[in-house]
């Protein structure tokens, strides 16, 4: 019997996206569960498994847009029931050195597809020999180079230089969903709001310190470590509180006013950023915001972040200062009003009590739709951040 391998539905508003790279070979012998492809879409990555056991006969290759439905593949199941079938397939031909290496990322697979670049011809400069994706770009950049014949010593100026081909410093690829709805989202964000950036600076000294204090008990008590991240959630919540003009947003010549406090964190991806969303974030302890962050840290780069997961949020903070940021102007993740960007913490000059010490310091940064909050809301949200960050007993107390 053979069963037919469909492009999954994973939302209402999806109906297609790209079949990124297939995790098996065609005639391998597949397990029920076993995963098969990855499946992009312009939200979310998700991991296509079997439905069944048997052999798998592959009818669209990886890099190919499809459709929600679409037959990409059949399963026939009777090769299953043989004895020993269960295992994937390996060519009796495959060299010995292929089998042991390390498996290709999807971002190397698509660029070996795209090139026609040879992994096993390429050495691998990425942990335990893994060949990455640079490591295919400039194979696919530099194939002269390396055949071109070495210059005679006695008559190096009888060679003429060659001149590189048009276009040889440079590869051309397709966007993936996901980055085409990036790049839409922040184009739209910039052209249809009035959006403005206010700057602050805070002391980090008393979160640290707290942080320094409490960690090892924190971590026996909840079995998670308490970051930067649950601080700024909380005293997100605590300023939405007193400044409610930013928890809304435009509809169209209507103003929505939300009620409640699911708050958006910023994730870096190897495909791209996505935005999941802490739900409820005024009635979570600190413990319970960590898990959740860590949680979708870890389905996202899994794959298995949902639709569900990246919607509803009213807020979103972005955290620049893990990659070394300093300052950035944050762009709206649309239709939201405003947004927070975190920066790197350095220890700089301050004042204390007319003297001056040194403490480490973070930029924060508020980027807000003027059309909605005026300057007046949008500092004072910001003062209220940065109170609740130097004297954390505030969001204790909600003062």
């Amino acid at each position: 019997m053979k069963l037919d391998v469909k492009i999954p539905a994973i939302g209402e508003s999806i109906t297609g996206g790209l079949l990124a790279n297939w995790r098996i070979k065609d005639g391998d012998v597949v397990a029920q569960g076993q995963p098969l492809f990855d499946f992009e879409t312009d939200k979310i990555t998700s991991e296509a498994t079997a439905d069944a056991s048997g052999k798998i006969s592959i009818k669209v290759a990886g890099g190919t847009e499809v459709t929600v439905g679409q037959v990409v593949a059949t399963i026939d199941t009777a090769a299953a029931e043989a004895p020993g079938a269960v295992k994937p397939s390996a060519p009796d031909a495959e060299p010995a050195s292929a089998k042991i290496a390390p498996p290709l990322s999807p971002a190397a697979m698509r660029v070996a597809s795209e090139t026609g670049v040879d992994p096993a011809t390429v050495t691998g400069t990425g942990k335990g020999g893994r060949v990455t994706k640079a490591d295919l770009l400039a194979a696919a950049v530099t194939p002269a180079a390396k055949e071109a014949p070495t210059p005679s010593p006695a008559s190096p100026s009888s060679i003429p230089p060659v001149a590189p081909a048009p276009g040889a410093g440079a590869t051309r690829r397709k966007m993936s969903p996901l980055r085409r709805k990036i790049a839409e989202r922040l184009v739209q964000a910039k052209s249809e709001t009035a959006m403005l950036t206010t700057f602050n600076e805070v002391n980090m000294a008393p979160v640290m310190e707290l942080r320094k204090k409490y960690q090892d008990d924190f971590v026996k008590k909840h079995g998670i470590k308490l970051g930067f991240m649950s601080f700024f959630v909380k005293a997100v919540v605590h300023a939405l509180k007193e400044v409610p003009q930013v928890n809304a947003q435009i509809d169209g010549d209507e103003i929505i006013e939300n009620n409640c406090y699911d708050v958006g964190v910023a994730v870096g991806t190897e495909k791209g950023l996505i935005v999941p969303v802490v739900r409820g974030c005024d009635k979570k302890g600190f413990a319970q915001i960590e898990r959740d962050i860590a949680e979708y840290a870890k389905k996202a780069r899994d794959g298995r972040i949902q639709i569900a997961d990246l919607q509803g949020g009213v807020f979103t903070i972005t955290n620049g200062g893990i990659y070394g940021s300093m300052l950035s102007t944050p762009i709206m993740n649309h239709p939201q009003a405003a947004i927070l960007g975190m920066h790197n913490i350095v220890e700089r000059p301050w004042v204390e009590n007319g003297q001056i010490v040194v403490r480490p310091i973070m930029y924060l940064a508020v980027s807000y739709d003027h059309r909605l909050i005026d300057g007046k809301e949008a500092v004072t949200f910001l003062v209220r951040i940065k109170q609740a960050i130097e004297d954390p007993a505030r969001l204790l107390f909600e003062m």
